[in-house]
């Protein structure tokens, strides 16, 4: 007999806009401390020092996490040049520095190699596996990693201000998996006076954006109350990159026992799409004439 879960059978999205000090899975666990709730997960570490939107999933919203995972997100960050340091932010150790200083229009020129279609080295302390482990306990260990590019598409990397000479400010719209850290790095690099990321902030992760996300503060003064739901997001924000088809009644019924249910509206053969009942998500799949065979359903 299947062991009851713990908590209440809570299901959607908690917007939060982490501080600084704290890491991502510390905030899933307050906030599924909060909510009392049976599962949650995020969807996108954020650096322990970086700020700004932690897409928090509960319940059944966790089936919707690797849509946010593949969506756009948004930086903003500022850059201190002169020194790279062993995790590419601040609280790395200093490996090399340089007196050299970059002018606006030479950070200007450079800008265009680091958008597109590039490849990029993650950091050494980064969350990429390497033969089964995480490359930041290999880096934690002394292990120095030869870390293989990736693909990434940044759509915009834009100079907003430069205050100093040894520092500017930039912002970021990118696809998944994407490092600001790497960007710095990199950046420092091309420009010859090498870099580190100072202060990091996300913007947006998906659909969802810092202007509508929750405090931790805030949370924390309604946890465990009825009061709480109040900062619950509808899980079906997690699929608003899909295109939506209304199931009928019987096809609702079908998809919820895993089976390929009617579904009204139309779509080119093999779209991923996701089912609705009275605006409820019930399953995401993919669109085979009239129909959507499952690959997620969701139970509530």
């Amino acid at each position: 007999m299947a062991k009851a879960r713990k908590g209440r059978p809570v299901h959607g999205w908690v917007i939060v806009d982490k501080p600084a000090g704290v890491g991502s899975t510390d905030v899933v666990g307050k906030v599924r401390w909060a909510f009392q709730a049976q599962k949650a997960g995020h969807a996108g570490t954020l650096d322990p020092d970086a700020t700004g939107v932690l897409a928090v999933a509960l319940g059944e919203a966790t089936k919707t996490v690797p849509l946010i995972m593949d969506a756009r997100k948004g930086y903003r960050f500022r850059i201190a040049f002169g020194a790279e340091t062993a995790t590419d932010d601040a609280a790395g150790e200093v490996l090399r520095t340089s007196t050299l200083r970059p002018s606006e229009a030479e950070i200007l020129a450079a800008l265009p190699a680091f958008r597109g279609d590039i490849l990029q080295v993650p950091p050494q302390v980064s969350a990429v596996k390497v033969e089964g482990e995480r490359a930041y306990d290999l880096a934690r260990e002394g292990v120095a990693m030869d870390l293989a590019a990736r693909p990434l598409h940044v759509e915009r990397l834009e100079l907003l201000t430069r205050s100093d000479p040894d520092h500017a400010e930039f912002e970021m719209v990118c696809g998944k998996g994407g490092y600001v850290r790497a960007i710095a790095r990199d950046l420092g690099r091309a420009l010859g006076c090498l870099g580190h990321v100072q202060w990091l902030r996300r913007e947006f992760s998906g659909p969802f954006a810092a202007t509508e996300a929750c405090t931790l503060q805030e949370i924390e003064a309604l946890a465990r109350t009825d009061a709480i739901d109040a900062l619950l997001q509808p899980l079906e924000l997690g699929l608003s990159a899909l295109p939506e088809l209304r199931a009928t009644p019987e096809g609702a019924m079908r998809l919820r026992n895993g089976n390929p249910g009617q579904v009204l509206g139309h779509l080119p053969y093999g779209e991923e799409a996701w089912a609705s009942l009275d605006g409820r998500a019930v399953a995401v799949g993919r669109y085979m004439g009239g129909e959507l065979h499952p690959s997620r359903v969701f139970v509530r």
